[in-house]
């Protein structure tokens, strides 16, 4: 088994890895570096539970090769702690059993700052790349609204 040694730098912080090239990015981040935040569901790139945010950009970490995040920012759910759109799936009970719940909010969070401003229809296009089996996504679309809401409120 040929491992390398690389840097990646993940939440601002740099982290130096030895990994397989073979290994994802998921893997990567959960087995050699522990954050275990992104979770593994179907690892084929259709739940969105694995979800991080790559260069500002939600991406599927099962579907990309940890040595592909070799000079890009990865930003996981443990690099987003406090954040609006985490108070605000609080707040409007956004999630039930919350395994698919990091991704939902790793993709709302590119979405926010991608789209300050975005519609019911670009909201709903972008949920439509993560999957939850427990709730209805009424509420994870009234957690993206009030923060949309909210920051025109503060501006």
């Amino acid at each position: 088994m040929i491992k390398k040694t690389f840097d990646l730098s993940i939440n601002g912080e740099i982290h130096s890895v030895i990994a397989r090239p073979a290994d994802t990015l998921l893997y990567v981040l959960r087995e050699y570096i522990g954050l275990t935040g992104s979770k593994p569901g179907c690892l084929n790139g259709d739940c969105g539970a694995c979800t991080v945010n790559v260069n500002g950009k939600p991406m599927k970490s099962c579907l990309m090769l940890g040595i592909e995040a070799i000079d890009k920012e990865v930003e996981t759910i443990e690099g987003v702690r406090g954040t609006e759109i985490q108070k605000a799936f609080v707040e409007k009970f956004a999630f039930q059993c919350g395994y698919c719940t990091p991704g939902f909010i790793m993709n709302c969070h590119s979405l926010l700052k991608n789209h300050p401003n975005a519609d019911d229809r670009t909201i709903a296009d972008w949920l439509d790349s993560n999957i939850c089996r427990c709730t209805s996504y009424e509420e994870i679309e009234a957690a993206v609204k009030s923060v949309i809401k909210h920051s025109k409120q503060s501006n």
